[in-house]
């Protein structure tokens, strides 16, 4: 049975959904007003297997991933740019989908938008005044967090000890330090809608709640982020949903771990600040990265725990990966073998799988399925040189894709991994439309040249050969001549 850590209760809780085989899930998305940094990237990736991993159980998932599109944030980079702030949010926008295609992150079912909600975030503002949970300060409207006696419970804090330390709006109207706006009074030269209050716009907390009770209901199964999120943020959405509704807001809560970088928080002040687009440009040819290797380096901690990163530790995953792929290359060729291990390898994919699946249903234990995987491969190079037959290979590979494809790894052609982007959301559909660097020599030429050296090969021309070989390797394929006189290639 599934089990999730769940941040309420403190404990891995097997999981039930509220409707059986339908699975509500709401995760915070960006504020758009700049690139999408590391820690995205690891929240983008963490939630995309969770929601794939829901998917392979064969659960329908509503997933609702939303934008923050109206923020000071958005109106102070508008300010230094020197251009709307609607251009920012649609800039950025245009960004976020650029490196979280490139990362094969799926789409949401639904990835609403907070301007795009005013009716519903004005109308939730209302409830809360009626209920008297809230109050108006001139155009301004607070959360009074003292009518919510469970106020804290997701970060276990409680209200007395949070005065002192705490990061709140300076505000002296408020009648408690943690109060928090729901609506801000508008202010010159900012974005403004009109409310029962007057100009103005809504607080960052009270966005998340509205968008979430409108696509997913009062109470729904998960909702996720980083834990940076958990107080103030999501603490404050538990407390204006529950108040506004008198039902449980979300039941499982579930929060990815930090990012380090060299063994220190990332930070801009530090300089050690990467966007999910300098990762990649930060490794040219040969030591190129990919969507996969990225993947792969996010995913070899399980979600909750801190990462690491650091250019040596990239280097490593696409070590591993290409490990990975080496076996895949093997499995790919063409056999006449017998098959003397087929039997055994029937055995270790169904033993696989059935390991697989119970790392998974471990809280989402990618580390151990991970794990799970190099285990297989280093039993299928063994499995190899007793003999595996087509079918075997066939099977064995089958197996990487299918599995793999919950934490969208191994998906890539076997002589192009290293060349090419994980398959976009778009393409998982069936649009050919995957991120791939064009191709400096096909694969019917590198064919042709390889048979061609062979032929000097056996000519003793070994000049010749060797100048095949740069040849090719100029265009970055490298060659492995095997025993039996036959040659093996890749990108």
């Amino acid at each position: 049975m599934l089990k999730i850590f769940n941040t309420l209760t403190g404990r891995k809780d097997p999981f039930e959904p509220l409707a059986a085989g339908r699975v509500r899930m709401y995760v915070c998305g960006v504020t758009v007003y700049d690139d999408c940094h590391l820690g995205h990237a690891r929240s983008a990736v963490v939630f995309d297997v969770i929601r794939r991993y829901l998917e392979h159980r064969k659960f329908a998932v509503t997933f609702v991933k939303n934008f923050t599109d109206v923020d000071d944030k958005i109106i102070n980079r508008a300010n230094q740019l020197g251009i709307a702030w609607e251009d920012v949010t649609r800039r950025y926008i245009d960004a976020y989908y650029r490196d979280m295609g490139r990362l094969g992150v799926l789409k949401a079912t639904e990835e609403p938008k907070a301007t795009e909600h005013m009716g519903d975030i004005i109308r939730l503002v209302r409830t809360l005044l009626d209920k008297g949970v809230a109050y108006r300060v001139d155009g301004d409207v607070y959360f009074q967090v003292e009518r919510y006696p469970a106020y804290g419970r997701l970060s276990k804090r409680k209200l007395d000890e949070m005065k002192a330390g705490a990061r709140v709006e300076v505000d002296e109207r408020k009648r408690h330090p943690m109060d928090f706006a729901l609506w801000k009074e508008a202010k010159p030269e900012e974005p403004a809608w009109e409310s029962p209050w007057g100009l103005g716009r809504p607080g960052w907390h009270i966005e998340c709640s509205a968008m979430a009770l409108r696509h997913l209901g009062e109470t729904f199964d998960i909702h996720g982020g980083g834990q940076d999120l958990i107080f103030p943020h999501h603490e404050n959405e538990i407390a204006q949903s529950c108040a506004a509704t008198d039902k449980e807001f979300a039941r499982v809560w579930v929060h990815n771990g930090f990012v380090t970088v060299d063994q220190e928080k990332m930070s801009k002040s530090l300089g050690n600040f990467f966007t999910i687009l300098e990762i990649f440009e930060k490794f040219p040819a040969p030591e190129r990265v990919t969507a996969e290797v990225v993947r792969f380096f996010l995913l070899l901690t399980q979600y909750r725990s801190p990462i690491d990163f650091s250019d040596e530790a990239l280097r490593q995953a696409r070590a591993g990966l290409n490990n990975f792929y080496d076996l895949f290359l093997r499995l790919d060729e063409p056999t006449d073998a017998k098959g003397a291990a087929d039997k055994k390898v029937e055995e270790l994919l169904k033993e696989f799988a059935a390991a697989f699946h119970r790392a998974m249903d471990d809280d989402f234990n990618t580390s151990v399925a991970i794990a799970e995987f190099q285990r297989l491969r280093g039993e299928l190079n063994t499995s190899l040189q007793v003999g595996l037959s087509q079918w075997a290979r066939a099977e064995a590979r089958e197996t990487f894709r299918h599995f793999g494809r919950v934490l969208g790894l191994f998906q890539v052609p076997v002589k192009e991994w290293e060349f090419r982007d994980a398959p976009s959301a778009a393409a998982e559909g069936g649009d050919e439309s995957a991120v791939q660097a064009p191709a400096a020599v096909t694969n019917p030429e590198i064919e042709r040249l390889i048979e061609e050296r062979n032929e000097a090969r056996r000519s003793k021309d070994f000049a010749k050969a060797d100048e095949i070989r740069k040849v090719l390797a100029a265009k970055g394929i490298t060659l492995e001549d095997r025993p039996d006189g036959t040659t093996r290639w890749k990108r």
